[in-house]
């Protein structure tokens, strides 16, 4: 069925090429076939080693922590050369400097790197082996030994590497900064950035011990919950989750005025529920969409900026959002269920926006939607594809029953294997599902202590059983095996990203330096304010008072700094990188904890689609063979509900339901209504038609009019509509006229 559809578009292999190219976690060295060999099965026991533990218990922190960054360091450095050029990434011949194609001076760093993390779980109750006398690691918190500053050092830098190598030079760099600020603290030449300064030892005892600096809580969390769900998200792609998703977005949304563009932002919304990339997102749904929107008559750089900022919307769509949603629940110490409604009302925003442009740039275009012909049919697609939906449904019963995330995803990973590769034809594989069975009923009993209850144990039963029967086809094995391939390659570059800001968060509780810094944006706004009220001041409303001045002011200053620091990283990274940055200015501003989360999680996503470090826009422009440059300022236009939403978090923290003290039924209808209202008026202004085509002059007060509806207060509101009623009116009327002409002419033909 879905054959049929993509015909003419991008084959399986030019669509595998296209995300090598794009998504630096799949673009890596080739090995040799002995070494590819060994490292994939290698990376098969990593992925296995992590399901496990997130079934049966994971080690303590330090052990664990340990395994993760060895396995980072062993597949990274064998992966990814030390500059990624066509020569270094193809096998040109190994030799005795070269084994398997991997220079002797990467495998010395890989062996070090691991030595390096694995030491900590040696050495934690003393070490008197090989001429070395070495405590407990109790007595060495603070006082670390001549081997533990050795192996820090090299621990620092290789994972300074890791990250360089997956996703470039730009985290780095910023780490780079803050360790310099940590060690010349007394130099800095501002005097509010001044402090005492550590040294060496002192810094690699905060960055190498538990649990501040790398093995930090950032480190712990990409570890137990981040990368099993990357895992998950590509097994029940492969398992043909990503396809059922795609054939509803057709239904939906396909027979609508300018469905293909439609299409793209359904499917991507239900992708982004399961994927930890927006990349991936890009190229497995705009395969399908990009050429259909260009065969409907869509411009192509307009078309694959469709795919990107939908595909990246993903980022910030419950229940997942590109694994960030687990974060934030920890950072805060509230239920992940409390995350997950958050982010309900402020993602409808995002697809509110994408809609309105698509839509009303169909009409200016006068596209139409797809021919009936071409839709799939509900009864085919439920009965070939429902049984992929299993083990999302069970995944999410889990989470919201108030188990552990890494608990979820063992279920839904586990129910994946069922669905997809295990069946009643091959009674072999039946092994599995009764494993699940048997580890649910346990689950369930007085012997695994706080276990399952009964009703979640049925309820999970049930649904093994109806996965293991279904008559549909299922993949085989070595699909299986691959998709956890390709799972720990995108883990790759979380894991290092994550590991390295782990950096940035341990200078930051050393020095404080996120409070001086907070201080010196508020500090700086207020400065601006006293420069801009004289300008706005006359305007009587309290948004241009000088003290509200300075608050908008402070908020631009962060959401710019948010946008350009995120740029190039991955969804997990950037998040706790910009929480340990940005969240002290925005509470020096009054702004509750989970409206500063959210500020920085969304105008950080931004960055994904912000030119000119826009992977997700290059991905789609290569599918869509358009300029990558305007395919991006494209997704860019188009994500701009998502760039004007984190402002109504600060100024309305209603629109994210969960904070009672802001939380009125009344305020937050009003809020989110009206904000809805603002952001399709933009998409109005931005696609140049609401009723009938608009001049400069109409979308000029179409985006005033929307500025004033998203911002949330009841005179702006009343002020908006006059202003979209003046634009609104002549269009009507010019409407109407026309209508008139055409029935008249129809009548002086007849």
């Amino acid at each position: 069925m879905a054959s049929d559809r993509t015909s003419g578009t991008l084959d399986a292999k030019q669509l595998e090429e296209l995300e090598k190219k794009y998504d630096s976690a799949l673009n890596t060295r080739d090995n040799g076939p002995t070494l590819t060999r060994a490292v994939y099965w290698a990376t098969i026991l990593f992925a296995a080693y992590h399901v496990w533990t997130a079934g049966f218990g994971t080690p303590v922190d330090h052990v664990h922590m340990g395994i993760h960054l060895a396995g980072l360091f062993l597949f990274i450095f064998i992966y990814f050369p030390v500059k990624r050029t066509p020569q270094s990434l193809s096998h040109d011949g190994a030799g005795l400097l070269k084994p398997g194609n991997v220079p002797l001076y990467d495998w010395a760093i890989a062996l070090t790197g691991m030595l390096a993390a694995l030491f900590l779980w040696i050495s934690w109750r003393g070490l008197d082996a090989f001429g070395l006398d070495i405590p407990e690691q109790a007595l060495r918190q603070g006082n670390p030994t001549t081997v533990d500053v050795i192996l820090g050092t090299v621990l620092i830098f290789a994972t300074l590497e890791i990250a360089r190598r997956t996703i470039g030079f730009v985290l780095p760099l910023i780490i780079l900064v803050f360790m310099a600020y940590a060690l010349f603290g007394p130099s800095m030449p501002v005097q509010i950035l001044q402090h005492p300064g550590v040294d060496w030892h002192q810094f690699v005892n905060n960055m190498y011990f538990p649990s501040e600096g790398i093995f930090g809580i950032t480190l712990w969390v990409v570890s137990t919950v981040v990368f099993h769900f990357v895992l998950f998200g590509v097994v029940a792609q492969r398992m043909g989750l990503g396809q059922f998703f795609v054939d509803n977005a057709m239904m939906l949304a396909g027979r609508y005025t300018g469905g293909p563009a439609k299409v793209s932002v359904v499917s991507s919304a239900f992708f982004g529920t399961i994927s930890g990339s927006s990349i991936a997102n890009t190229v497995s749904t705009g395969s399908l969409t990009i050429p259909n929107m260009k065969k409907m008559g869509y411009p192509g750089y307009f078309a694959g900026g469709v795919e990107a900022a939908s595909s990246a919307g993903g980022q910030i769509t419950p229940p997942i959002m590109g694994a960030a949603s687990f974060l934030m629940a920890e950072y805060l110490e509230v239920p992940y269920t409390t995350i997950v409604i958050a982010a309900i009302v402020p993602a409808l925003m995002h697809y509110v926006g994408v809609l309105s442009i698509v839509h009303f740039t169909a009409k200016r275009l006068g596209l139409h939607a797809y021919p009936k012909d071409q839709l799939p049919k509900f009864v085919q697609v439920w009965r070939e594809g429902w049984y992929t939906i299993i083990p999302l449904i069970a995944l999410l019963i889990v989470l919201f029953s108030g188990y552990s995330p890494n608990m979820a995803a063992f279920i839904g990973l586990s129910l994946c294997i069922v669905v997809g590769f295990c069946g009643i034809d091959r009674p072999l594989t039946l092994a599995i599902p009764l494993a699940l069975l048997a580890f649910i009923f346990w689950k369930a009993s007085p012997a695994s202590g706080e276990g399952f209850s009964a009703t979640l144990a049925g309820i999970l039963a049930a649904l093994t059983i109806l996965g293991s029967l279904h008559r549909n086809e299922r993949k085989d094995f070595k699909d299986l095996l691959d998709s956890f391939h390709v799972g720990v390659q995108y883990a790759l570059a979380v894991g290092a990203a994550s590991a390295a800001v782990g950096i940035v968060v341990g200078v930051i509780n050393t020095t404080g330096v996120g409070f001086r810094m907070g201080f010196m944006v508020t500090n700086g706004a207020a400065d601006m304010a006293t420069w801009v009220h004289p300008l706005l001041g006359w305007i009587p409303a309290e948004a241009f008072t000088e003290a509200s001045i300075q608050q908008f002011l402070s908020l631009v200053l962060i959401a710019m700094a948010c946008i350009l620091m995120g740029a190039g990283l991955p969804t997990t990274a950037l998040y706790i990188m910009l929480v340990a940055v940005a969240t002290p200015a925005l509470s020096q501003l009054g702004v509750p904890p989970l409206a500063t989360h959210m500020f920085v999680l969304y105008y950080g996503v931004i960055s994904e689609i912000t030119p000119p470090v826009c992977a997700s826009a290059y991905a789609a422009a290569g599918i869509a063979g358009s300029n990558p440059f305007r395919t991006g300022l494209n997704a860019f236009t188009l994500g701009l509900g998502k760039l004007l939403v984190p402002m109504v978090f600060v100024y309305a923290p209603t629109i994210l339901i969960v904070l009672p003290e802001h939380f009125t039924l009344m305020s937050f209808l009003q809020v989110s209504l009206s904000c809805a209202a603002g952001v399709f008026a933009i998409g109005t202004a931005v696609a140049g038609y609401f009723i009938d085509r608009m001049g400069g002059f109409a979308r000029f007060f179409m985006v005033v009019g929307g500025l004033l509806l998203v911002a949330p207060s009841g005179s702006s509101d009343l002020l908006a509509l006059v202003i979209v009623g003046l634009v609104a009116t002549p269009q009507v009327l010019r409407k109407r006229a026309q209508q008139t002409e055409g029935a008249i002419g129809d009548a002086a033909e007849r």
